[in-house]
């Protein structure tokens, strides 16, 4: 299995605010489903809830939940990350959405990293995306973009590949 963190965050590593996202950027949600379209997409509980129409089409959701009880119409809900990870096959390309806590858990386990960069700092912020150790992680692919009529903020989208354990 390949574990893919996908994530925007902007200059603080701010990622959301009471379950929304900081920043409105057409370009970042046709990059997130491209990318994750015909995969699998692991999120905790409340990252699936503040999904605006449910589960996600055309992937397979997958959510972390500590309550027995929670049910997620259209995805498969397992108690732990172990769990979840567990049920992917070995070839299965798995892009970790969020939240904090599952990107935390989920941080120590990846291969890659796919992060729009959003070249702003949002005025409030209650989620983070987990500091990392930049000499772990090898740039492989960078695209810059200044803002345009739809897209009122600057932004990159970067991917990182951990880099081989000497």
């Amino acid at each position: 299995m390949k574990l893919s963190l996908i994530c925007a965050l902007d200059r603080r590593r701010a990622i959301g605010l009471r379950g929304e996202l900081l920043f409105y950027l057409p370009a970042d949600l046709r990059h997130f489903k491209a990318l994750t379209t015909g995969h699998t997409v692991l999120m905790g509980r409340r990252t699936f809830q503040s999904l605006p129409k449910g589960a996600l089409p055309n992937r397979r959701n997958v959510v972390v939940s500590r309550n027995p009880a929670f049910t997620a119409e259209g995805a498969e809900v397992y108690p732990t990350m172990e769990a979840a990870l567990a049920a992917c096959e070995a070839d299965e390309l798995v892009f970790v959405i969020g939240g904090e806590s599952v990107y935390a858990a989920a941080l120590p386990l990846a291969h890659e990293l796919c992060l729009t960069f959003v070249e702003a700092t949002a005025p409030e912020a209650d989620t983070y995306f987990p500091a990392y150790d930049e000499a772990e992680w090898q740039l492989v692919a960078e695209e810059c973009h200044e803002p345009d009529e739809r897209n009122a903020e600057a932004y990159r989208f970067c991917t990182f590949r951990r880099k081989p354990q000497p």
